[in-house]
């Protein structure tokens, strides 16, 4: 029989994120805060409401597509590309430090059985899931701030995707050493990135000059050129994570990017604005909440929970804001860029449950690396808003929020 449950999971996300979304504006924090903490409370972490189904996991997923698409259009290109070596050191250095201090932290408290080599993977693994960046977070937080189309928002946009490619390649490292099977192969990972971003030029360069031949010749009714835009975002998404083994949002974000600067670009971004702010930015920030369940945890586990947080948040900051340091940014920008890249987000659970699936990781492990990531996920925003208060435009863009409650 059909069931409809679906409906009152919509109905009561959409009003849970909405009023949590006011409470967490009310005490000036952005409101994305509201909406991770609306599914944190209505699933099976507290209340158990609300459940992680597949319908949720696909609209959720849709939603981070379309926030990431969104981010594209708004991004500029001639600023991206001048942050383009800077978001690769700013990676780098954001990497190397927290899979450092993950292997440290692990190696102190991982004393599980098996031999020495294998446990030696089971921590550097450990510092792989702390180089993940979810970014979605951050975009939406900048959004909401008006500071994504500033330097400091495309260097940490460009830092971002940079950090999800050396994360792919860091996790199929570690998967290959442990897994023999021959369809894991860093050689052929890599070799699949390169031709992903060789296939998107040439694919992007082609629409960009067929849609905009397009636009001046039919520029009457704009709403075609909305739904081939999300046709072309989708595509590339699908292309991205089905045929190169990089991440949807990455194909959805150099989608938005080929778009932003062809003709009616504003006009593009504000459907889908509207589009992400009514139903699905709400379903997929409420959705991370959702698939959290928070585990029994001994005491030792507790003291190693607490270090792995501390490291988390803190290499991230230093790492990333090193390497932005290095590319002569300010102080103040340099802190910016590293808070931006704390959250770790749906991220960081993806890839542990990949590593857990050939035995990389234990299951006692799996609990600190769930309260890592919803406090890395929660506090993320509140950091980025306590270090932009003082700048001069800290006003600018609040209307323009895809969750603007």
């Amino acid at each position: 029989m059909l069931s409809y449950k679906y409906l009152f999971d919509i109905a009561l996300i959409l009003i849970s994120t909405k009023l949590l979304g006011l409470l967490t504006r009310r005490y000036h924090m952005p409101q994305v805060v509201g909406a991770l903490l609306a599914g944190l409370i209505m699933g099976p972490a507290m209340l158990n409401i609300l459940k992680e189904t597949n319908f949720i996991h696909q609209m959720a997923e849709l939603g981070v597509i379309v926030l990431m698409f969104t981010a594209g259009l708004e991004t500029d290109i001639q600023e991206l590309k001048k942050t383009g070596k800077a978001s690769f050191v700013i990676a780098l250095m954001g990497v190397i430090f927290p899979l450092v201090g993950g292997f440290v932290i692990a190696a102190f408290f991982n004393k599980g059985e098996g031999t020495t080599t294998s446990l030696i993977m089971q921590n550097i693994f450990i510092g792989i899931i702390l180089t993940a960046t979810s970014v979605s977070i951050t975009v939406e937080t900048l959004k909401e701030l008006g500071k994504l189309s500033t330097r400091v928002g495309n260097a940490i946009l460009g830092a971002a995707l940079i950090d999800d490619i050396l994360g792919i390649i860091g996790l199929t490292v570690i998967i290959s050493l442990a897994d023999p099977s021959p369809e894991v192969n860093i050689w052929w990972v890599l070799l699949k990135i390169i031709l992903f971003f060789v296939s998107s030029l040439g694919i992007g360069f082609m629409f960009y000059v067929l849609f905009n031949k397009w636009v001046k010749r039919y520029d009457r009714d704009l709403r075609r050129f909305v739904i081939v835009s999300f046709v072309f975002c989708l595509l590339l998404a699908f292309a991205a994570e089905e045929f190169f083994g990089v991440a949807d949002i990455t194909g959805a974000f150099i989608a938005g990017l080929i778009i932003s600067n062809t003709e009616r670009t504003k006009y593009i971004a504000a459907r889908f604005e509207t589009m992400s702010y009514i139903l699905l930015s709400p379903i997929f920030f409420a959705s991370i909440g959702i698939m959290i369940e928070m585990p029994k945890m001994s005491g030792s586990i507790i003291w190693f929970t607490l270090l792995l947080l501390a490291i988390a948040v803190l290499t991230k900051i230093v790492g990333c804001g090193l390497g932005a340091k290095f590319c002569k940014y300010s102080n103040k920008e340099s802190l910016r860029i590293g808070v931006g890249m704390v959250s770790r987000g749906e991220v960081a659970l993806i890839v542990a449950s990949k590593g857990a699936a050939v035995g990389l990781m234990s299951g006692v492990m799996f609990g600190p690396i769930v309260v890592m990531v919803v406090v890395t996920t929660i506090i993320t925003p509140i950091l980025l808003k306590l270090v932009f208060k003082n700048s001069s435009s800290k006003n600018a863009g609040h209307e323009a929020a895809a969750i603007n409650v």
